[in-house]
């Protein structure tokens, strides 16, 4: 604990001990009520759970995510569940930010655990003999993360840690660590749980998988006949929100990402995801990698650029011409642009070990971000349908993109590199090529059918404002509200 007082340190953990609970009831309630739990909130209660009954095999947890998705709230819901509901003692849960230790302390997470273990615990890890819990806010701003958590998770059985940061927790797992640790990443939220916690609306039982059937194997163990059952019964029981589907989809598509606009207006959210941004900026980037101060307005610009292009890939040549800088700092910044999770690429399809010289295509991970981004910029309209469609693209997206980091469903998701091409090419772990379209409104099935014999399909997806599920001469039409709760 070199150049730190110990004492202020001591009295630093004994003060984040004494403040947890108030500062608890301040993420996870407003206007007096709990907020709803998110889904990633299920799974935390479950290794909370399992821990206090003695299974000790996921006593790690890493929750990376993007600024602004819920980390902190999330963790506060389990320090009040273990605190309530599992009557574990205050002095046995220890929550601190790391953003926060740095500042004022330059402290190491190592450092707070010991005092947190020596100090109100009176003992060693080695020596610890009763559970205790460690939850661990914006660890990415100690590059030490990662070492410290192992050292814990090898000296006892008798911690529990949850570790929130960037997306750029993944990049920092080490083999080692990988290996100890359960990884839950934190995403914006879906279409589902958006009317979860905005109207306590529960789809039907199973309506994800049954679009994921939709999209990868129509034609086996009757997924499109169950698909179709699960969209009307949806539709049976939205009669029980306030307003139409379409315009609850719509709200979700342009601010409704993120968990905090679920208590702001429209404007408000914007704000507060362009102040998301903002930080992204200030804080993650420049944690990640050295850039001068002048870089920041390239970074503003390219970020700009992102949101306000249409449909196509970016050109690091164009962009950097476009920005009068170097190719190489503009490729540096959306790699770091990426390693936040701001953004994600989708890379041309090559087929097999083909190289593609195509441009890559960059999307948000969230809609909203590209609506705010543009709110701030002056160019938002709710009435222009090609910006809804740009947003809608995007959306589509994001959910791949998910499902291809959370449950490797699709194996390769790419751009297909031709003119007029279709927006998507999903790949499958045999190798099947699926082709998707998109649309808001009734799409032309002529690029679709294009794709299909392009790529030697045997069907293609059309993702569009078509008014049900069917699937036609090998096009698998999903109304995009539909699938949204995929």
């Amino acid at each position: 604990m070199t150049g730190i007082d110990k004492d202020i340190f001591i009295k630093y953990i004994f003060a984040k001990l004494a403040e947890a609970p108030t500062l608890a009831r301040s993420y996870t309630e407003t206007g007096g009520k709990k907020l709803k739990y998110r889904t990633v909130y299920i799974k935390l209660e479950k290794y909370v759970n399992a821990f206090l009954v003695g299974n000790t095999e996921n006593r790690l947890i890493v929750l990376p995510g993007l600024r602004g998705v819920g980390k902190t709230t999330v963790i506060f819901q389990i320090y009040e569940y273990l605190l309530h509901q599992k009557k574990v003692a205050q002095d046995r849960i220890l929550y601190f930010s790391t953003d926060e230790l740095k500042a004022y302390l330059d402290g190491r997470i190592v450092d707070a655990i010991n005092i947190f273990i020596q100090e109100v615990h009176r003992t060693s890890l080695v020596n610890l003999n009763r559970e205790v819990f460690v939850l661990i806010d914006e660890a990415h701003f100690d590059k030490e993360w990662a070492q410290a958590a192992k050292i814990v998770f090898d000296q006892t059985k008798k911690a529990f840690l949850i570790v929130t940061g960037s997306s750029a927790l993944n990049l920092e797992l080490s083999v080692d660590v990988a290996r100890r640790a359960k990884r839950e990443v934190m995403f914006p939220m879906n279409f589902s749980e958006y009317l979860l916690l905005k109207h306590d609306f529960y789809p039907p039982r199973g309506m994800a998988e049954s679009m994921q059937g939709l999209i990868f194997s129509p034609t086996k163990n009757l997924n499109l006949a169950h698909g179709t059952s699960t969209a009307n019964e949806l539709m049976r029981k939205l009669i029980t929100v306030d307003q139409p589907v379409e315009k609850e989809w719509e709200d979700f598509l342009c601010f409704g990402g993120f968990p905090f606009a679920l208590r702001m207006n429209q404007i408000d959210t914007h704000e507060r995801i362009s102040s998301v941004v903002g930080r992204v900026i200030e804080k993650d980037i420049f944690a990640l990698q050295s850039f001068s101060t002048e870089t920041r307005d390239t970074i503003s610009r390219i970020i700009a650029f992102l949101a306000l292009q249409k449909p196509g890939g970016t050109s690091d040549a164009k962009l950097a011409a476009r920005l009068n800088r170097s190719p190489t700092m503009i490729r540096n910044i959306l790699d770091v642009l990426e390693k936040t999770q701001l953004v994600f690429s989708v890379k041309p399809y090559g087929g097999a070990g083909k190289v593609v010289r195509k441009p890559w295509k960059y999307y948000f991970l969230s809609p909203s971000i590209n609506a705010a981004i543009r709110f701030k910029l002056g160019v938002y309209d709710i009435r222009d349908r090609e910006m809804i469609g740009i947003l809608a693209e995007n959306l589509i997206a994001s959910y791949f993109f998910r499902m291809k980091e959370t449950l490797n469903i699709p194996t390769g998701f790419f751009y297909a590199p031709e003119k007029e091409g279709v927006a998507f090419l999903l790949q499958t772990g045999t190798g099947e090529t699926i082709p998707v379209e998109v649309g808001i409104g009734k799409k032309d099935e002529g690029q679709i059918k294009k794709a299909i014999a392009r790529y030697h399909s045997e069907y293609g997806v059309l993702i569009s404002g078509t008014e049900e599920i069917s699937m036609k001469k090998g096009i698998v039409r999903i109304p995009i509200t539909n699938f949204a709760f995929v």
